[in-house]
């Protein structure tokens, strides 16, 4: 991967960071392939990474 390109990919975003709900965001690791669940709202956030119905980190293969 070159300097120049993004290793996170935004697959999903909605909210604002302006509002009371804040930001939430689906990113994809472009070297990995694991789904990760953002959020920030303010000066708080977080991100954990997605997991499926039996437990497993979800990854999203392209």
């Amino acid at each position: 991967m070159s300097k120049n390109e993004n290793r996170f990919k935004i697959v999903y975003k909605d909210g604002s960071v302006v509002k009371t709900e804040g930001l939430r965001q689906i990113l994809i690791d472009t070297e990995t392939g694991v789904n990760y669940l953002v959020w920030n709202s303010g000066y708080a956030g977080g991100i954990t990474p997605m997991f499926d119905s039996e437990g497993k980190v979800l990854v999203t293969k392209e």
